[in-house]
């Protein structure tokens, strides 16, 4: 199965957290991670207080839907993820969403692919867009701003050694200041 997963973290160091989960992923078994797109940093939603870094990679698995779920689900738990219940968009040490797989469409309870809320999030479209622009309309970067028009969250795009890239709500780029 071709699976595209969107990374999360706003708590503690929260690039070495999406490179753990990463590393993670790819220890599944007959799993492999294919490609992974550059970190973008987004403004906190919901209860959360500061920034995030997310990312997406793009897998090949044999693991069936529901059992990556499971797994995924586990390695946010190994890693100290705590779920609230009733609390949704609050801080993390890191979110692991299943975006598409296999470009099926799945509507259970506890899965659902695309995910539901992909179309509106710009820190999920900008580096899917990455690596697949086929999967945001084709139009790449500036697709996925415009598909998330309506998201009011600011995004700075690809992290570089010493600068970062930042991305406007047109999806131009420019120089910005380093955050870490």
């Amino acid at each position: 199965h071709r699976v595209y997963i969107g990374l999360g973290s706003n708590l503690g160091d929260r690039k070495a957290n999406l490179r753990e989960a990463e590393e993670r992923l790819a220890e599944l078994p007959t799993t492999r991670v294919v490609k992974t797109s550059s970190l973008y940093e987004s403004e906190p939603h919901g209860n959360a207080k500061t920034w995030f870094v997310n990312s997406v990679l793009e897998i090949e698995t044999e693991f069936e839907p529901e059992d990556l779920l499971k797994r995924t689900r586990a390695i946010e738990t190994t890693m100290g993820r705590k779920r609230v219940k009733g609390k949704r968009w609050g801080s993390r040490i890191i979110d692991i969403d299943l975006l598409l797989m296999d470009n099926q469409t799945i509507n259970k309870r506890t899965l659902k692919s695309p995910h539901p809320e992909m179309h509106k999030r710009r820190f999920v479209l900008m580096p899917l867009a990455e690596l697949a622009p086929e999967q945001v309309g084709g139009g790449g970067l500036a697709a996925a701003g415009a598909a998330g028009e309506h998201d009011p969250q600011r995004v700075h795009g690809a992290f570089l050694p010493h600068r970062l890239v930042a991305l406007d709500t047109q999806g131009s780029m420019y120089l910005a200041g380093n955050r870490s």
